[in-house]
């Protein structure tokens, strides 16, 4: 298994609490833009948290007042107007493996989200498991304001399932920000926090998330997504064969004594 609490990231923030990662971009006065390097770098530590076992949960937490204000125009957008094609197409499908890699770890993520959440910006924050705000926060699918098409990064097929088509139509289309009232009561946010408290609810969120039974965590984020594109059928028949290897763990075993006991289990991930 691979080991990722040590590691030293370049280009974003990387703190431990136990085995919670807190994961900062680290451009606060620019409101955390992206550049080529943080994408790939993120992408990269997502792709490996799939293979760790000393991290159980993640928070993507904002720095600064801001969460992440997207690409940034002078690193990334003003290089990709003098791309070629195949260029253009690496770095869209670069940007594009960031989201699968955030689907795919296996880790439940929290995005902690004050100030701007725009851009690319907006879509770690869709792609992450649950959402966090404060009542400040301001979330936008801008891309159409810059000329290109709303289908960024997954947006058109993952925001429809948290907010209703209609809604991510309207966004998509417009570029406008949601408030965050708008959020919560869409379904995007799962709660709203004021800024002094944000991160702690997000501490405690993932607290409770990484007492639990991580492996099944893990299983359940995994058919949360492969869901998707099954059939009801076929969904039964793989949650029942997820059950069935969760019930192999010494967790389920763990909880079952705990229970004839009358006392609360420790889980221990396996």
């Amino acid at each position: 298994m691979t080991k990722l609490a040590d590691y030293q990231p370049e280009h974003f923030l990387l703190t431990m609490k136990g085995d919670i990662a807190i994961v900062q971009l680290n451009r606060p006065d620019r409101k955390n833009p992206l550049t080529f390097e943080s994408y790939a770098e993120l992408r990269d530590f997502f792709r490996e948290l799939h293979y760790a076992d000393d991290i159980n949960a993640v928070i993507f937490a904002s720095n600064g007042g801001n969460f992440c204000s997207g690409g940034d125009v002078h690193d990334i957008i003003g290089p990709l107007v003098g791309m070629d094609m195949k260029e253009l197409l690496a770095f869209t499908r670069m940007t594009g493996d960031l989201v699968k890699a955030m689907l795919n770890c296996s880790t439940p993520i929290i995005s902690a989200v004050d100030g701007v959440a725009v851009g690319a910006g907006a879509i770690i924050a869709m792609a992450s498991d649950m959402r966090l705000a404060t009542p400040e926060a301001k979330t936008a699918f801008l891309f159409t304001r810059v000329g290109l098409a709303g289908c960024d990064m997954g947006a058109c097929a993952m925001l429809p399932r948290l907010i209703g088509q209609g809604r991510a139509a309207e966004l998509l289309y417009t570029g406008r920000s949601m408030s965050a009232e708008e959020g919560l009561n869409w379904g995007f946010f799962n709660a709203l926090h004021s800024a002094d408290e944000l991160d702690d609810a997000a501490m405690k969120l993932a607290e409770r998330v990484v007492a639990g039974p991580t492996f099944a965590h893990g299983i359940t984020k995994t058919q949360l997504n492969q869901e998707w594109s099954m059939s009801l059928e076929q969904a039964i028949e793989s949650e029942a064969q997820a059950q069935a290897l969760c019930m192999q763990t010494k967790d389920f075993e763990r909880a079952y004594h705990a229970f004839v006991a009358k006392e609360k289990p420790k889980f221990e991930g396996n």
